[in-house]
């Protein structure tokens, strides 16, 4: 780096004139007025008189310490630029990115071009009662209750999964070896191991670690030992199922295929029964000792798994399986971000971070400010292109929207298409229906309709939104105050997850786990249905959920013409109220989402006994 001499006071004159003669050379001179260039090029030309009458030994020396000088400094200046940086990203956070030109969502980011762009609104009339009142209830931002479960029962369910382990410990001495070939997504992939070890259970048989499956809507390679800590598992569930690595080297060279041991989705019903897996899977693994499931998607009931089995996966999902190191140190700093607070101390925090969690971290001044922790809502909004298009569902974008959405599905789902061709869809039918994922925009109008505040800090998963900045916009315009993870981590900070869409992911499911309160859109997405079973089985009653019924919500949509806003605010209000009232898993339900059921969870009486 080179400084040029001021006209007045002193200047750092670096010569590279010398380079011919040896190490790189640094000369200080004193520069005066003008003299600064004679000057300097004096003590140049003294400096190689004295070179070549003492000798190298001496100029060594000088190299060495004036070397030292520089990096010294250069070190301080990079120090504290990274720390000036840092204080930046928090004060832009807290303070700069909440604001009326809201840029945080990445899609917004990408999309953003001009301030003056159009909105993509279906119900114009029930938003701009919604903005009226937003804006009006600020005055009862502190309303306790919009972030409470309502119910007290919720407290008497206490998690039961980890006290039991089986009467006789698995033996090598079984069956042979399970192979788990997993597709689709993070929170996909953690249902198949997890169902992947009551199979191995049922089949007394070895499991070997889970593999994932290349995607071409996830694009991502991780692969288990990527996202979760793979001795952890292994170690947890020794005493239930024997976990290993890899197949032995004698089965390894066999092409499973050829020999028929290879399962596929097409060859096990979507949740089929225990004696479905043992009529098809258990004759071929005593024959070759090997099973490879190939998809292994929801091939697993639920009503049917004794309560011994169901327990193993409730072990599995909320105990075994946790987050890579790397994943939940960055977690921990997203979530410590999130509440403006650095200590956290909650049943929630120890599962999903364990010895990760981090304290305050270095210059990091985000949480001084705030006074004690602050509360944010999580907000799924499962509205990206591919769950838009599956739907077959229409959302106001007309013929280009269908045919953006019908190129999506020939491309990435030639089997949807296949089966469509000699059968009418009614987007209407499928609304009112209830199978229609909810828009950015819907998902406001329930926030708004249940009383939460324009000001309220909202963090958005699953941030990459079909019709990007348009569809957001009137999300927005309730609530400027979004964020994602990317808003409040640095790209430095997530550079190490970059285009590893299954980490990122992770970063989703711990920002919405550990939320004060967590707002669902889609009732079948994995996600939603992982997260909110980790908030009943580890929030110890506290950790509060909203969950609207799609098919009575479209059909208060559907009235809209004719309703006014406290009409619509009862009705949603009711809606989402019936979702919170606590009862056992109904028959039908998956364990994920609701694990008050035998095996999992146990309740206590109001006389101290314990049920389950």
């Amino acid at each position: 780096m080179e400084t040029r001499p001021e006209r007045n006071g002193g200047a750092f004159l670096i010569d590279r004139a010398a380079e011919m003669d040896g190490p790189y050379v640094a000369v200080v001179g004193q520069a005066g007025g003008g003299e600064g260039g004679r000057v300097g090029a004096t003590n140049i030309g003294r400096l190689r008189q004295g070179k070549a009458a003492r000798g190298g030994a001496n100029v060594t020396s000088w190299h060495l310490r004036v070397f030292a000088v520089v990096v010294g400094v250069m070190g301080c200046l990079l120090l504290a630029a990274s720390l000036v940086m840092s204080a930046l990203h928090q004060v832009q956070f807290r303070n700069g990115a909440i604001s009326v030109n809201f840029r945080g969502l990445q899609e917004l980011k990408q999309n953003f071009v001009r301030k003056e762009q159009s909105e993509q609104i279906m119900h114009e009339r029930l938003l701009q009662m919604a903005t009226l009142a937003t804006s009006k209830n600020e005055s009862d931002s502190g309303n306790f209750a919009l972030w409470e479960e309502p119910y007290k029962q919720a407290r008497k369910w206490t998690p039961c999964a980890a006290k039991y382990t089986l009467e006789e410990e698995p033996s090598e001495d079984n069956n042979g070896f399970i192979l788990v070939s997993a597709n689709g997504g993070l929170n996909q992939q953690r249902v198949a191991v997890c169902n992947a070890v009551v199979v191995a259970a049922l089949l007394n048989a070895t499991l070997v670690l889970p593999r994932f499956l290349h995607s071409s809507v996830w694009k991502d390679k991780s692969q288990f030992g990527d996202i979760y800590q793979e001795d952890y598992f292994v170690n947890y569930m020794k005493g239930d199922v024997l976990i290993v690595k890899d197949l032995p080297s004698h089965l390894q060279s066999l092409d499973l295929e050829a020999i028929g041991s290879q399962i596929t989705d097409n060859d096990i019903s979507k949740e089929a029964e225990p004696s479905e897996f043992i009529r098809t899977a258990l004759p071929v693994l005593q024959k070759n000792g090997v099973v490879h499931f190939l998809g292994f998607g929801n091939r697993l009931g639920f009503d049917s798994v004794p309560a011994d089995l169901q327990r193993l996966r409730c072990r599995c999902n909320f105990h075994a399986l946790k987050f890579a190191p790397e994943i939940q140190k960055l977690g921990s700093l997203l979530v410590q971000r999130l509440r403006g607070v650095s200590a956290m101390q909650t049943e929630m925090d120890t599962q999903l971070f364990g010895s990760n969690m981090l304290d305050r971290p270095f210059g990091d001044k985000s949480t001084d400010d705030a006074g004690g922790p602050s509360r944010y809502l999580a907000l799924h909004l499962r509205f990206e292109e591919d769950m838009v298009a599956y739907s077959l569902c229409e959302f106001g974008g007309g013929d280009e929207e269908r045919r953006e959405l019908q190129a999506f599905r020939e491309t990435h789902f030639p089997a949807l298409v296949a089966r469509l061709r000699n059968t009418t869809v009614s987007p209407e039918e499928l609304r009112s229906q209830g199978r229609c994922p909810l828009t950015p925009e819907e998902a406001g109008l329930i926030l708004a309709a249940l009383g939460y505040v324009r000001g309220t800090f909202i963090y958005v998963a699953g941030s990459q939104i079909y019709g990007g900045a348009t569809r957001l916009r009137p999300l927005t315009r309730l609530y400027p105050n979004l964020v994602t993870k990317e808003d409040i981590l640095s790209s430095d900070e997530l550079a190490p997850l970059k285009n590893f869409s299954s980490r990122l992911a992770a970063l989703d499911f711990i920002a919405c786990a550990s939320s004060d309160v967590f707002a669902v859109t889609d009732s079948g997405s994995q996600l939603s249905s992982l997260v909110s079973g980790h908030r009943v089985y580890h929030g110890r009653g506290r950790a509060p959920t909203l969950h609207p019924n799609r098919k009575r919500y479209a059909q208060i949509l559907s009235e809209e013409a004719g309703i006014e806003w406290a009409g619509f605010q009862k009705r949603v209000r009711t809606m989402v109220d019936e979702y919170k009232r606590v009862r056992a898993r109904p028959r039908g339900r998956t364990v994920y989402r609701q694990p008050r059921t035998p095996g999992c969870m146990c309740r206590a009486d109001d006389d101290g006994s314990v049920d389950f």
